[in-house]
């Protein structure tokens, strides 16, 4: 196993969309997330993408800690492996949440994401899994999958006064301009 080395906001990895991955099967696949899973541990992060680490291909893996998890009121899930995943939102709403990414270090933004949806994807055994998810869970998946579509959750934001250096959230977290609009139009 090895820490690969991860890209960076503005590499050209990061800007395109993945290849599918013809056979979830295939040792290379395996050792391919053998080494994001050690590059997720070491960076540290919850979930990484394939194009984060300079392989354009459509896997994902993933989890929320324990802690993690009630620290944002969700679940926790356990470490998740998805190989050519597909995101369905099962409704309309949507709510903001603050984000960060390995791949734009440094900064946290005010995202908006999907409350509930239903995602399906390959495991390295070539099954088919499909599961349901809302909170931190669904935005955990749907971050990660950005990255499968050259998307950078900048790019997802509606306010970019709420892109700010992580270090200045110790001060206090900035408030959406409109947050009653958009607390509006979520529900």
């Amino acid at each position: 196993m090895a820490i690969l080395k991860i890209a960076k906001m503005g590499n050209p990895v990061l800007r395109h969309r993945a290849d599918e991955v013809p056979d979830p099967t295939a040792p290379e696949v395996r050792r391919l997330v053998e080494d994001m899973l050690e590059t997720m541990h070491d960076a540290p992060g919850t979930g990484l993408a394939a194009p984060q680490v300079h392989v354009p291909l459509r896997v994902v893996i993933f989890e929320v800690a324990e802690g993690r998890a009630q620290r944002e009121g969700g679940e926790a899930v356990p470490l998740t492996v998805m190989v050519n995943p597909v995101i369905e939102p099962l409704d309309d709403a949507t709510s903001l949440g603050w984000e960060g990414c390995l791949s734009v270090p440094g900064l946290a933004g005010m995202v908006p994401r999907h409350d509930h949806i239903r995602y399906r994807f390959q495991t390295l055994d070539g099954d088919w899994v499909e599961r349901e998810a809302k909170g931190f869970h669904a935005r955990v998946v749907q971050h990660e999958c950005d990255h499968l579509d050259g998307m950078l959750y900048p790019q997802r934001m509606d306010d970019l006064s709420l892109l700010v250096f992580t270090e200045e959230l110790k001060h206090g977290a900035p408030q959406p301009r409109n947050a009653a609009v958009k607390e509006e139009a979520a529900s």
